[in-house]
């Protein structure tokens, strides 16, 4: 990075097209914005992953295991009751 710096000072003392600092230093700062979007992107994909498996894992695993506690409870009483 040190080399990138010392030619544009040269550049820039030559005098010799300028523009092309300016296209350098674009060209770095399009590749910063387009990192952090991707950054931005991943961790939204991550959050997205994360409450998908939350509502598998813990509301629906909960809930079929709460409705087969009470079936079978249910039906223990039925038969206590009715034998």
């Amino acid at each position: 990075m040190t080399n990138v710096k010392y030619l544009s000072e040269i550049i820039n003392t030559k005098g010799e097209n300028p523009l092309i600092i300016s296209i350098v230093n674009q060209k770095s700062q399009e590749d910063a914005e387009f990192e952090r979007k991707l950054r931005e992107l991943q961790f939204k994909q991550e959050l997205r992953k994360n409450w998908i498996l939350f509502i598998v894992r813990d509301v629906v695993v909960f809930s079929a295991t709460a409705l087969f506690i009470l079936a079978a409870s249910g039906y223990s009483l039925f038969m206590h009751i009715y034998k």
